[in-house]
C-alpha cells in the first residue's frame, strides 16, 4: 500500500465514524492488503481522531481466541487504541445511534498501575505492573460493510472497536488467578453465553505482555492507568434497543450496560 492510500483509507473510515455510513472492504479492490497495511492506516485514522481532541486511555487486544485467529486467517492478536469518547461506567445507556452494527462481548479489563515498555516483557513483569482487574464489555462495531472484514480491514477499523464498558471495583492481582476466572452473560436475564479467562491467550495477563512488546517496537508505553481489554470469552452478540447486558465475573463482580435507540 502505497503512503498516499494509508490516508486517503484512514480519511474514508473517519468519515464512515461520523456518518455511520459503512464503507466496502478495503481488501475488496486490493487483496493483497495485510496486518501491517492496516496498522499503517491506524495510525493514520488515531492521529485524525486525536486532533478532535480525543485522546488514547488505552488498548483492546481482539483475536486472542486460536478459533478467531484460524477464521480471520491469522496466527496472532491484533490490537487498537481505546479513546476517552467511548468510555462507559458499570450501569449506563449505550445509545445504539453511535454504531453501525455493534454487538457485546464481556472480558476481563486491567488497569495499569506501572508504565509498561517493551520489548522484553515478561508475563511475570506484566503482571506486577497490573494495578488490578475490573469486569468490562467491549462494544464491537464495523465501519465496514456487513462484517466482511480481513485482518488488514479490522486493524485499519482500530480494531473494530466501539466502545468500552466497565465496573468501579478493581480487584488485586494478588491470589487471583485470572486464566480460571468465570463468567456468564446474560441478556434480559436470560442466559447467553459463558466463559472464562483462559479463553483469552491461554492467560489474560500474557495478552498485555504481548501487548507491551509489540507497542514496545514502535516506541510506545503502556502507561499507568491504561485501561486493557484482553479479548472476549465469547462470541460476540448484537445489541437491539431495549436490551440489558449483564456479565458476572467470578471475583470480580458484575458490569451492567443498557441498551438505548
Amino acid at each position: 500500500m502505497s503512503l498516499t492510500n494509508a490516508p486517503a483509507r484512514a480519511r474514508a473510515l473517519y468519515d464512515a465514524r461520523r456518518t455511520r455510513t459503512p464503507i466496502a472492504p478495503f481488501t475488496d479492490t486490493d487483496p493483497t492488503l495485510g496486518m501491517a497495511d492496516g496498522y499503517a492506516v491506524q495510525r493514520e485514522l488515531t492521529d485524525l481522531l486525536l486532533a478532535d481532541g480525543d485522546r488514547i486511555a488505552g488498548y483492546k487486544v481482539g483475536l486472542t481466541s486460536e478459533p478467531m485467529q484460524k477464521l480471520i486467517g491469522v496466527d496472532s492478536p491484533d490490537y487498537g487504541p481505546v479513546l476517552a469518547s467511548t468510555l462507559y461506567r458499570d450501569g449506563a445507556e449505550i445509545p445504539l445511534s453511535r454504531f453501525i452494527a455493534p454487538r457485546v462481548e464481556a472480558e476481563i479489563v486491567f488497569v495499569l498501575g506501572e508504565r509498561l515498555a517493551g520489548p522484553g516483557v515478561t508475563v511475570a513483569r506484566a503482571r506486577t505492573a497490573i494495578a488490578g482487574a475490573v469486569a468490562g464489555m467491549e462494544i464491537i462495531d464495523s465501519r465496514i460493510a456487513d462484517w466482511r472484514v480481513k485482518i488488514a480491514d479490522t486493524v485499519a477499523d482500530l480494531a473494530s472497536n466501539g466502545a468500552m464498558a466497565f465496573a468501579s471495583r478493581l480487584i488485586p492481582l494478588a491470589d487471583l488467578d485470572v486464566r480460571l476466572l468465570g463468567m456468564t452473560l446474560t441478556r434480559n436475564g436470560e442466559l447467553v453465553d459463558t466463559g472464562a479467562g483462559a479463553a483469552a491467550l491461554g492467560d489474560p495477563v500474557a495478552v498485555v505482555a504481548w501487548l507491551a512488546n509489540v507497542l514496545g517496537e514502535n516506541g510506545v508505553a503502556l502507561e499507568p492507568g491504561h485501561l486493557i481489554m484482553t479479548g472476549a470469552l465469547h462470541a460476540a452478540v448484537p445489541m437491539t434497543p431495549g436490551d440489558v447486558f449483564r456479565a458476572e465475573f467470578d471475583r470480580l463482580g458484575a458490569v451492567t450496560v443498557r441498551v438505548g435507540t
